[in-house]
C-alpha cells in the first residue's frame, strides 16, 4: 500500500491519545477543545490532499481559455 499525502495524515490523529490521556488525567473540561482542535487539523489536513477533479474553468484545459 503507497502512502500518499492523504493518507498520512492519519497520523494527526495520534495526537489524539496523549489528549485525551491528559484529559482523563487532569479532569479539566478545558482540554476538551484541544480534543476539537486535534480533529479539526486532522479534517482539514485530510480536505486538502484529498484529490480534485473537474475543475470545472471550461476552456482548452491548459488553464487559458479559449
Amino acid at each position: 500500500m503507497e502512502l500518499t499525502p492523504r493518507r498520512g495524515t492519519i497520523v494527526a490523529l495520534l495526537a489524539l491519545v496523549p489528549v485525551a490521556t491528559f484529559a482523563f488525567a487532569r479532569g479539566e473540561p478545558l482540554v476538551g477543545i484541544a480534543l476539537v482542535n486535534v480533529c479539526l487539523i486532522f479534517g482539514s489536513l485530510y480536505v486538502a490532499f484529498s484529490p480534485v477533479s473537474g475543475h470545472g474553468h471550461g476552456g482548452n484545459g491548459h488553464g487559458t481559455a479559449g
